[in-house]
């Protein structure tokens, strides 16, 4: 049996996989940052990349959309558009962290909020770059291609076509 790339990426258990760890591993990150957003406010500082206006800007949406994004992905909502939205954040995260690391910085990389205080590193670059993998892997995935979420989907209803639905279909 041959695999192809679209028939490894369209496989349930790959992509509930993806979404599923790359989902926790978003809101996990969120959590600390959402509660204490003058800590993350500093971690950003500490690139010398944002103008200082932005940085509290950053501080206090960044994590609100890794925490959104994250439960999206978990909960098969918008599957594509919060995959798009994360690959975006990760090659920021990548930039950011190459900028640290060629300017020598010392610093905390600022993930996982101030409680890992994880250092900025060739480590993180590439959990960022496998991140950034399975987040491209999810949204070309053929599972989502045409995956449409509605509220009807999200809550298990259906909803009667309108008459003016039946007249299109009809013509």
């Amino acid at each position: 049996m041959k695999l192809g790339v679209q028939t490894v990426l369209g496989n349930k258990w790959l992509d509930y996989a993806l979404r599923y760890a790359l989902g926790f591993i978003f809101v996990y990150a969120a959590v600390e940052k959402v509660a204490q957003p003058e800590d993350f406010a500093r971690a950003i500082a500490n690139y010398h990349i944002l103008p200082f206006f932005a940085i509290n800007i950053f501080a206090v949406l960044l994590p609100w959309i890794e925490l959104l994004t994250g439960i999206a992905l978990i909960g098969k909502v918008n599957v594509r558009g919060s995959a798009l939205l994360i690959i975006a954040m990760l090659v920021v995260f990548i930039v950011a962290i190459t900028i640290a690391l060629v300017r020598g910085l010392d610093i905390s990389c600022g993930c996982f909020g101030t409680a890992s205080a994880s250092k900025v590193g060739l480590s993180r670059l590439l959990e960022d770059i496998v991140m950034l993998i399975a987040a491209v892997g999810i949204y070309v995935s053929p599972r989502n291609r045409t995956l449409r979420t509605s509220a009807a989907e999200i809550f298990g209803t259906t909803l009667a076509a309108t008459p003016c639905d039946r007249d299109r279909s009809s013509s």
